[in-house]
């Protein structure tokens, strides 16, 4: 049948069905209406079998009961039964107009959710005047004048087989909040107004669409927002959607938990999931979920009152519950345990611990070689007859994308026209950037200046740098294609120790790795990292690395000593926490897939453990005389206005490049205060100054 034909015979079966009741509520007498109210039918037959609930009845746990002792049944009213054969007609007008495919609304509701043909008709009732403003003074008729509204009182009269417990809290029409109740003090239940929810009333015209209390919590992204996912990825949801279905079967709708460090591969899992189920997929936000009992209980019914009368699914993205506090994590499991529905819920790692059943999946992104292959499909699509080949490779060995972001990152950077060296330049830096917004709020970016031309160093130390720079650029190559990931499960990023006295160039040396590879350059703020709240340092470092995992970024952790001193004897209970984080950063670092530089002066000062899973170690030594000569011929730039500098001299001095910056910088600024070229007095004059500022020894005469 079209949308159109049965929002045709809804109306007709509607129709039939207030003509009915308004039949009913002309014919009940007053005089009865003040009698005791009787209000359930004669006791079941034992022997008989209990008929059947409706496929979700057990949601609401409702059951027919005996009625109490001393029910009994109304009596028929005096008078002509003129009304009889009307009251007849109509019931077989709604009868025959109930018979389509599908039914009503109102059956598909009562069917839907286990209704009673008592709570059916009290449902029409609260809704009728809705429909039809008449029906109010029917009401009032009906209860001697004065209450023009609908109360249970006139359904436990008015309707067939009437029962008490249609009004229990865990039946349909409340537990569902079906109807509402208005009962002011010192008012019976029975003589309370009674109100049909307008979500639901809209539900019985033929209006089918998310009730506006829902409305504004949750959001459905179009399908041109949700990613694709990978081959392996693939075959993890279909595992899960079989595991689903074979719970489902068992009569209970499990919660689906989707455990990942990547929110982009859940998000997308969960949209394929739904996908195939035929359900539309809405988004609830962690920080929307309320946290008072109350509330939680009431957003719980309507969205499981919402997953029975549309086909749709929920999707709430935890992250990390315990990050969110005690009480957020408490309010998500009171949801979940509600079973409201089909419900899906990411996790960054560990699974929540639920009184339902659950169903669950692993999500990681995709493989190294599945994004080298997604890479390798859209530069060969936009660069056709291109060597496409050792750009995705680059690509797929720095960045640790999903396939969302790749497609993202290509389509904001292939443009047509550019040349490929162009076009790969700018799909790297908006790749690199992708990373920024999480990284500027943990860590200090610097900005990258210096080249290979601006580092003295010895020819060893030299070298190593090249290594490690080599190193990044190869690992796509030697990890996947050589297949040293095959037998390796750790230890796949590379990490690197500088070490020497301050000044000799450790902090220049990390910006030329990071200007030469062209990755950001991040130093970690230890104020934003370390904290004295147990458990808190750890919560810091973790979203650092996952931040820099997604590639684009060199984490710098300067003075390096502070956070990777050594374990110490468990004395107290500070010892035994400050170990734990001495550990958990053992872990993380050989975790780590991407670079990872450690810069002290107190090399000894450095745990072990540390040492061993370092790929690098690189001693920076007090440069010699020949090297402080070419520092010396490097620290003015060429626009700096300078007379004859004897740099032999200048070299004599035992200093370190930091301390030669410092002396050009201040040399230069007293230049052009006094209006002159950059000469050797004005250096030897800050030369004495930072000297004295360092407390080092020197010889007058040498500076004459």
């Amino acid at each position: 049948m079209s949308s159109a034909s049965w929002a045709d015979s809804n109306n007709a079966y509607l129709a039939a069905s207030l003509e009915w009741l308004r039949i009913v509520l002309r014919r009940l007498n007053p005089e009865y209406l003040e009698r005791p109210i009787a209000f359930a039918a004669a006791a079941p037959d034992p022997g008989r079998a209990p008929s059947q609930p409706g496929p979700l009845a057990r949601w609401f746990g409702g059951r027919r009961e005996a009625p109490p002792e001393g029910a009994r049944l109304l009596p028929e009213p005096a008078g002509p039964e003129a009304g009889a054969a009307d009251l007849k007609k109509a019931a077989d007008a709604r009868n025959a107009a109930a018979n389509t495919d599908p039914p009503p609304a109102l059956l598909l509701l009562a069917q839907r959710l286990g209704l009673t043909a008592f709570e059916r008709d009290t449902l029409l009732l609260c809704a009728a005047l809705e429909f039809d403003p008449s029906m109010a003074g029917l009401c009032g008729q009906a209860q001697g004048g004065g209450r023009n509204y609908p109360t249970f009182a006139i359904a436990l009269s008015a309707f067939a087989e009437p029962s008490w417990d249609a009004l229990a809290p865990h039946r349909p029409l409340r537990y569902a909040r079906l109807i509402e109740i208005n009962q002011p003090a010192a008012v019976p239940l029975t003589a309370s107004p009674l109100r049909a929810d307008e979500r639901i009333v809209n539900y019985l015209k033929g209006l089918n669409m998310l009730d506006d209390r829902l409305a504004g919590l949750v959001t459905a992204p179009d399908s041109g927002e949700v990613a694709a996912l990978s081959k392996s990825q693939e075959a993890k949801v279909g595992e899960l959607l079989d595991r689903f279905r074979a719970a489902a079967s068992q009569g209970m709708l499990p919660v689906v938990q989707l455990a990942g460090a990547d929110e982009g591969s859940r998000w997308a899992a969960a949209w394929r999931v739904c996908d195939q189920l035929k359900r539309r997929l809405y988004r609830l936000g962690y920080e929307a979920l309320p946290v008072q009992p109350a509330e939680v209980e009431t957003l719980a019914r309507l969205w499981q009152r919402e997953s029975v009368l549309l086909p749709i699914a929920l999707y709430i993205e935890a992250g990390e519950p315990a990050d969110r506090g005690a009480e957020a994590a408490a309010a998500l499991s009171r949801f979940l345990a509600h079973g409201a529905g089909l419900v899906l819920v990411g996790v960054r790692e560990t699974p929540l611990r639920l009184p339902t059943a659950t169903v669950g999946a692993d999500l990681h992104k995709p493989l190294p070689v599945e994004q080298y292959e997604e890479w390798v499909s859209l530069l060969n699509a936009r660069q056709a007859g291109a060597r496409t080949g050792p750009a995705a490779e680059m690509l797929a060995g720095q960045f640790h994308l999903n396939i969302g972001e790749i497609h993202s990152m290509a389509s904001s950077a292939l443009q047509p026209g550019l040349a490929p060296e162009a076009m790969q330049s700018k799909l790297w830096s908006a790749c690199r950037d992708l990373t920024r917004p999480r990284l500027d709020s943990l860590a200090q970016r610097l900005e990258p200046k210096a080249a290979w031309d601006d580092l003295v160093l010895p020819a060893e130390q030299t070298g190593l740098m090249r290594q490690i720079a080599s190193q990044v650029r190869e690992r796509h190559k030697v990890y996947e294609q050589w297949g040293f990931s095959l037998r390796m499960n750790r230890g796949l990023g590379i990490s690197a120790l500088f070490a020497g006295e301050s000044g000799t160039g450790k902090t220049m040396a990390a910006e030329v790795i990071a200007n030469d590879l062209g990755l950001n350059l991040y130093r970690i703020d230890l104020s934003a990292v370390v904290s004295k709240y147990i458990g808190e340092t750890e919560k810091n470092l973790r979203k650092l690395f996952d931040a820099a995992e997604q590639g684009g970024a060199i984490l710098f952790f300067d003075e390096a000593d502070a956070l990777f001193g050594k374990r110490s004897e468990v004395k107290d209970s500070h010892d035994r926490y400050a170990n734990i984080e001495i550990n958990y950063l053992l872990q993380r670092m050989e975790s780590f897939s991407g670079l990872a530089i450690l810069a002290t002066n107190m090399k000894s000062a450095l745990d072990q453990a540390f040492l061993r899973r370092l790929r690098f170690v690189v001693d920076f030594p007090f440069p010699a005389q020949a090297e402080r000569k070419r520092i010396w011929q490097r620290a003015l730039p060429a626009q700096v206005p300078a007379g004859a500098l004897d740099f032999d001299r200048l070299a004599r001095l035992t200093v370190t490049g930091g301390n030669i910056s410092s002396i050009a910088l201040n040399a230069a600024f007293a230049a052009a205060q006094s209006g002159h070229p950059v000469t050797m007095p004005a250096i030897l004059s800050a030369a004495r100054t930072e000297l004295r500022k360092l407390a080092k020894p020197f010889n007058e005469a040498e500076f004459r």
